[in-house]
């Protein structure tokens, strides 16, 4: 045994899953404070922008919150941020996104492999696709939340989206984060 198992684990091993981030998770975004923890613990890395293979909606929910909609065929091809997360980031992730409280749900994506620089030649681009995971809305409001935003989404998640986020802490306290879903899904639209 040398000293080569300090270094941290490379991300081609098995135990990491591969995030897409839409929201606020991204860099320059509020929540981005906690990939940027889980990178310099080494339980993330920066793998690229990328977009979905599919269009998929992504809308704004209470709070300017971003929500993606399962409803592949709908939308817009949404870019985002692909990050390789290790078991450890990927439980913080989780209970960042409510998984156990019904807030999202953590499924599989599409996305094509994006070309950064110029000159990428078009065969590699069509055919390279890869399956990651990422954080959708809930089946439980998805519907509504999709029909209160009348059918308008977004490609991406911009400083123009989310001016007016509310960060959690600064949310009333005394409503559950499913609670400002149900309101916002039956006030009208602005």
């Amino acid at each position: 045994m040398g000293h080569e198992t300090m270094t941290p684990a490379k991300t081609t091993t098995t135990t990491t899953t591969l995030v897409f981030t839409y929201g606020t998770l991204k860099r320059g975004f509020s929540n981005h404070v906690l990939m940027q923890d889980l990178i310099r613990s080494g339980d993330a890395s920066f793998k690229g922008v990328y977009q979905t293979l599919d269009k998929y909606p992504l809308v704004c929910g209470p709070y300017r919150v971003p929500f993606l909609l399962n409803k592949p065929g709908s939308g817009h091809h949404v870019t985002g941020e692909l990050y390789a997360v290790s078991p450890r980031g990927l439980s913080r992730l989780d209970e960042l996104e409510g998984i156990s409280r019904g807030h999202y749900i953590r499924q599989q994506i599409r996305l094509a492999a994006e070309e950064e620089g110029e000159g990428g030649d078009l065969e590699t681009e069509t055919s390279s696709s890869c399956v990651v995971e990422a954080y959708y809305a809930h089946k439980s409001y998805e519907e509504e939340l999709w029909k209160r935003n009348r059918g308008r989404s977004f490609g991406a998640y911009t400083e123009n989206e989310a001016r007016g986020y509310v960060k959690r802490n600064d949310r009333p306290q005394h409503l559950s984060f499913l609670d400002h879903i149900r309101i916002f899904v039956s006030s009208p639209c602005d």
